[in-house]
């Protein structure tokens, strides 16, 4: 089992740490994504990668006959489903042609910022860490929470959170309209009044 108190490492760190090229691919989904530290993106790709090597063992399986490989793949198949990552016809090939963005778009913190529940993506960070949000009528506070498919639709605020209330300030600006609330778009600049024509001195001599 190993020392209980002893926390084992999430993540593979980049085999090559000084390569420009994916240093500043990094820096652009950390920005995007508004992961806390290049960490998380880590743990992302990880996951990915046991994701996609996973498959390729069961191509290789199933290309052997192994009867025990096909309900695996069913298995791995619905996860990714119930996860929302793939869709539900999904196959084997579309694992493999999976990339790290999907992962990112299912983190709770990127479907918060998604569903307009905040301004920002690092606002809907700040949400749930600070205990604002909620998934089906339970507070999560760990905005790297990968949503399923069936809780994507009970994203909401906390009810015992004080931005609950519709009208507190660092909410995302809405209007009440016929067909319910909806989010405010940015208002248009008033259009420049054309100049006035100057007036002419009439000699009246």
């Amino acid at each position: 089992m190993g020392d209980p108190k002893r926390l084992r490492k999430k993540y593979d760190n980049p085999p090559h740490p000084w390569q420009k090229d994916r240093i500043q691919e990094e820096v652009e989904l950390v920005k995007k994504y508004g992961l806390k530290n290049k960490r998380e993106l880590w743990k992302a790709q990880t996951m990915l990668r046991k994701f996609r090597g996973q498959a390729r063992l069961l191509v290789a399986r199933e290309r052997a006959g192994d009867v025990q490989a096909e309900k695996e793949r069913e298995q791995l198949l619905n996860r990714l489903a119930r996860l929302s990552i793939l869709p539900e016809d999904a196959n084997l090939d579309d694992v493999l042609g999976l990339d790290v963005e999907r992962i990112l778009d299912r983190r709770l913190q990127s479907v918060v910022f998604n569903r307009g529940l905040a301004n920002t993506v690092k606002q809907a960070r700040q949400f749930i860490v600070h205990g604002h949000t909620s998934v089906s009528g339970r507070k999560v506070t760990i905005p790297g929470y990968l949503v399923r498919k069936l809780e994507e639709d009970e994203i909401d605020y906390n009810p015992t959170s004080a931005i609950s209330n519709d009208l507190h300030p660092v909410r995302p600006k809405a209007k009440i309209g016929g067909g319910g609330i909806a989010i405010q778009p940015a208002e248009a600049e008033p259009a420049a009044e054309p100049a006035a024509e100057p007036v002419k001195n009439e000699d009246t001599s």
